[in-house]
């Protein structure tokens, strides 16, 4: 009987364009990340890259690279220069992605128009609004300037052209995914079209030395639209945060080859405008003229930098059933976690009230620094009482109801005591070797307990 031969399994012939999955036939999700619409198909490698016959840019010893062409220079917003690591550095890109109608537009305009009084001559390239519509912006934020040039255009070589023609130093994308190559099917925005317009205008702001601010989409969950493979081709990436019904706007640095991440710029985003905010501290805190139970501050650090922001709270005795837990600005979990600490650590009976938590001006507290703040704020409620006036609390709550330290305890006081406040609760050992601030009453804790009790602390006069 002849053998049959065995078959020879296909050699893979389709690929994930995000992490390099293979598949034997195409598949709409890729098997790996779970990515959708990225598996592509790819023809095999019949010739190999020669080397090239002369290098333009020959390799030259490290001591003799010219560093000052990596120097960052101003924009003019000091807020933005200050997330930027000091400003825009020559021949480095920039991807600003935020939600829509957040504000990246209308900073990225003022920018250019900044840029362009100082001499330079800015490229504004706008492919979801028409020139005359920027235009209109540019005169309502007051950013007209003779040598900002616009160009509403969404074809790659069409907005190569122009970049040859006019020859920015700074040059500006509004936005990466609505611009397309007639090269590369599909439709603009999708995988292949966001790479190679990326790729692109990379290619040629490394070439010219020119620093150029892309501006991103993002998805329902907050990431950055497009292939991953966008984040790793640029220099920085920076993040739009902010509330639609809220005025202030936080910037934050979410990748940065010149600089630090944990810098944050504050603006306010009004009609006239956007303006950076050296000192946003006294946006997040309520202006009453008597002390109000259920209210407690604390300070937050945003990047390096401290915030002072009040948390309010307010019980409902409950109508039967499940208590009602609702939150604005702060983790829901935590708070839930804080509510039966209280209860069962403290001794404070909350499991039959309606329990609502909010910050003050629009702020979110994400790190576990505010849950002292939030525990003495839902006490205060509780007992009706309000806390002494020129107090903050800071320290994060564990679940056996202790009081641990948290990081830049000394900084946080600082910045209190600069702004006027008189006392504070701290985790016990959190100051070290360090004194508090000059005329600040410093309370050490141990656990919730502990603080709780320290809130009928007599006024000092």
């Amino acid at each position: 009987m002849a053998t049959t031969a065995r078959k020879k399994a296909p050699a893979p012939t389709y690929r994930c364009t995000e992490c390099g999955w293979q598949a034997v036939k195409w598949v709409g999700r890729c098997g790996e990340c779970q990515a959708w619409g990225t598996v592509t198909e790819v023809g095999q490698t019949r010739v190999r890259t020669a080397p090239a016959a002369t290098v333009e840019r020959p390799a030259r010893p490290i001591g003799e690279v010219d560093a000052t062409r990596a120097e960052a220079q101003p924009t003019g917003v000091g807020e933005f220069d200050r997330v930027l690591g000091g400003g825009l550095v020559p021949g480095g890109v920039v991807l600003v992605a935020g939600e829509p109608g957040i504000g990246k537009s209308t900073l990225l305009l003022d920018v250019a128009a900044r840029a362009a009084r100082a001499g330079k001559r800015v490229l504004y390239v706008s492919g979801e609004e028409s020139a005359a519509q920027v235009r209109l912006r540019g005169e309502r934020i007051e950013a007209l300037a003779r040598d900002l040039y616009l160009a509403s255009e969404t074809d790659l070589a069409t907005v190569l052209a122009q970049i040859d023609r006019v020859e920015p130093e700074p040059l500006i994308v509004d936005s990466v995914q609505t611009i397309a190559s007639a090269e590369i099917d599909g439709a603009p925005g999708n995988v292949s079209q966001v790479r190679e317009v990326a790729a692109a205008i990379l290619q040629v702001a490394k070439r010219h030395g020119i620093g150029t601010l892309l501006v991103g989409h993002v998805t329902k969950d907050g990431s950055i639209a497009g292939p991953r493979v966008l984040e790793h081709l640029v220099d920085v990436v920076v993040q739009f945060e902010g509330e639609r019904h809220s005025r202030l706007r936080l910037v934050r640095a979410v990748k940065n080859r010149y600089g630090p991440t944990d810098e944050v710029g504050c603006f306010d985003l009004s009609e006239l405008g956007i303006v950076g905010l050296p000192d946003p501290s006294g946006l997040f805190l309520s202006r009453m003229d008597e002390p109000v139970p259920g209210t407690c501050v604390s300070v937050t650090l945003e990047g390096r930098r401290p915030l002072v922001t009040e948390v309010q709270a307010l019980l409902v005795p409950g109508n039967g059933g499940s208590a009602r837990r609702t939150t604005n600005g702060v983790d829901s979990s935590r708070t839930a976690m804080i509510l039966a600490v209280l209860d069962r650590r403290a001794g404070v009976a909350l499991r039959n009230d309606d329990c609502y938590v909010s910050t003050v001006g629009g702020a979110k507290l994400s790190e576990p620094a505010a849950d002292l703040a939030i525990a003495l704020a839902l006490a205060s409620a509780k007992e009706g009482r309000p806390l002494p006036p020129g107090l903050l609390a800071v320290g994060e709550v564990g679940l056996a109801g202790d009081v641990r330290g948290v990081g830049g305890v000394p900084r946080r006081l600082a910045e209190a005591a600069r702004i006027g406040f008189k006392r504070a609760i701290i985790p016990a050992g959190s100051l070290g070797t360090e004194s508090a601030p000059a005329g600040m009453r410093v309370i050490e804790v141990r656990d919730v307990h502990a603080a709780t009790r320290a809130i009928a602390l007599p006024v000092s006069s």
